[in-house]
């Protein structure tokens, strides 16, 4: 029974969902980076976001871009645990957006800008696994194979898992321009957090002689079975058929002692009673958390970062945007309306996984970017950037059977990104673009679990930028991310503690985006 009272640990440790930045930061928020995404040197309106310190390169008036996103994305979980009904085994799982906003504001007046930006910086999407993963049915496999002997041949399980997650940030901050070269930007973010887990276990059976039974009920009689040893082995004892001094000898006892941690080698037949009673009290405590659960939980919470920039042109057509958002410390508390239980404590009492208003971090970590952007002619221009992730300084709140652990013991190194981007002037109102990223993740194998991993990966985007009027331009952005497959190699041991076996659990994912804003110039236009 070790392993069934983790059951369902880690269910609910769904971490934001991030489609394109770090492991827990939108990077997609705006259309004009889906179609390019080389935008650290941006000076249109995504500046705001991107490169704020430029929004000094236009002219003076008030901007407002509207920004629309949809997206979707595949996650599959494999595994090659030796004991569930079919291996490999594949788990799948969908993340769907289908409203992904963002809201970019600007008012320039003379070498002065105060901007404005409203996103979902981290999240902003819900999962779906109506397969459920493999911590789901690790345990009840381990649980059939544990009694293969009292004629348990297979396992049934009904689990179902859904979760949203959404990190709304607020960014306020002013531009100046020091001089034709140089501008600088002072600005922060509050960020209000918001998750919300809903799922289910149920119907977890045991396949009795081609019966299913209750997994519950099983366990209960093998409660039932324990208690009988114990008293029949205590009337032994009381009869003089065997001597209490005895060294117990049961290898069914022993084996179900040693499966609850009860068993010390050469314990006496008078030591064994007293465990084989609390043995089947135990058996009877954790028989009840095979019951059908649901759960429901809310968590909330929020953070304040402050964000510097600058912007720099050394020559014509050339400009730099440099931009460091620092660690923003968020601490979501739990409201609990139904919680799974999960363990026991150590008087055999339930411990929920999400206590109501118990607290947990869930950083979202500092970030440096710089960008490049060239214009070769009148035609064409090209540009390039790079950021990196400092996760290894933020505390995501990531546990491992249950235990928190620091972000240092299961991230090597911080996560990097390069992007490069083209954009080409095919008419005086259409702009073409292509652009590509790379992600290089971190973490190590310890890190990746069934709902939160990281993986590299490879995208491309594609689209363009239409001049609807002198003071409304459209642009229109088609992206996809491939990711790397990526594996953890573990070794597991069954129910009873027998020697451990490797296994090999395999995660991969794959996003789409599709991507729309409006870039309106309510009074004033944008420089050339």
């Amino acid at each position: 029974m070790k392993r069934i009272t983790l059951l369902l640990v880690g269910l609910l440790s769904l971490p934001f969902f991030s489609y394109s930045g770090g492991i827990v930061t939108n990077q997609n928020q705006s259309a004009s980076y889906i179609r390019m995404f080389a935008r650290d040197a941006s000076m249109e309106l995504d500046a705001v976001f991107y490169n704020p310190a430029g929004l000094t390169k236009l002219d003076d008036g008030f901007y407002l871009s509207l920004n629309y996103q949809y997206i979707y994305q595949n996650r599959t979980v494999s595994s090659n645990y030796m004991l569930l009904d079919r291996t490999p085994k594949d788990f799948e799982g969908a993340v769907s957006v289908p409203v992904f906003p963002g809201v970019y504001a600007a008012y320039k007046t003379g070498k002065f800008v105060i901007s404005f930006a409203w996103n979902p910086i981290g999240g902003g999407g819900g999962a779906t696994f109506d397969d459920g993963l493999p911590m789901f049915e690790t345990p009840i496999a381990d649980l059939a194979y544990a009694y293969s002997s009292a004629g348990v041949q297979g396992y049934g399980l009904d689990a179902y898992f859904e979760g949203t997650s959404v990190y709304w940030g607020y960014q306020l901050g002013a531009s100046y321009k020091i001089n034709d070269m140089i501008s600088v930007y002072l600005g922060g973010r509050y960020v209000t957090a918001k998750n919300t887990y809903s799922g289910y276990l149920r119907s977890l059976t045991l396949d009795v002689g081609g019966t299913d039974m209750p997994a519950r009920t099983f366990v209960e009689s093998i409660s039932d079975q324990v208690e009988g040893s114990a008293t029949t082995l205590a009337n032994y004892i009381s009869l003089g058929a065997v001597s209490g001094d005895d060294v117990f000898a049961d290898p069914t006892g022993i084996a179900t002692l040693a499966g609850l941690g009860l068993y010390q080698d050469g314990m006496t037949n008078s030591q064994a009673v007293t465990a084989l009673g609390t043995a089947a009290v135990v058996l009877d405590a954790n028989a009840a958390l095979l019951r059908d659960q649901e759960a429901d939980v809310e968590q909330t919470g929020s953070g304040f970062a402050p964000i510097i920039g600058a912007h720099i042109t050394p020559m014509e057509n050339l400009n730099i945007g440099i931009k460091y958002e620092f660690k923003t410390e968020i601490e979501l508390e739990n409201n609990t309306t139904q919680d799974f239980y999960t363990r026991l404590n150590g008087s055999l009492q339930e411990v929920g996984m999400f206590p109501d208003a118990e607290k947990n971090r869930a950083d979202m970590p500092a970030m440096f970017s710089i960008g490049v952007e060239y214009k070769l002619n009148e035609k064409f221009k090209i540009a390039a950037g790079y950021h990196t992730y400092f996760d290894k300084n933020a505390d995501y709140g990531k546990k491992i059977d249950g235990v928190h652990v620091d972000n240092d013991e299961i991230i090597n190194n911080n996560l990097n990104e390069i992007a490069l981007g083209f954009e080409y002037q095919a008419t005086d109102k259409l702009a073409l673009s292509l652009g590509y990223l790379f992600t290089q993740t971190g973490v190590s194998e310890e890190y990746q679990s069934g709902l939160s991993y990281s993986n590299h990966s490879n995208s491309i985007g594609l689209g363009g930028k239409y001049a609807v009027t002198p003071n409304i331009d459209a642009n229109v952005g088609f992206g996809y991310t491939v990711y790397n497959d990526m594996r953890k190699v573990y070794m597991a041991e069954d129910q009873l503690g027998n020697p451990t076996f490797e296994v090999v659990e395999g995660y991969d994912k794959d996003n789409l985006f599709i991507a729309f804003s409006l870039d309106f110039s309510l009074w004033g236009k944008k420089s050339e």
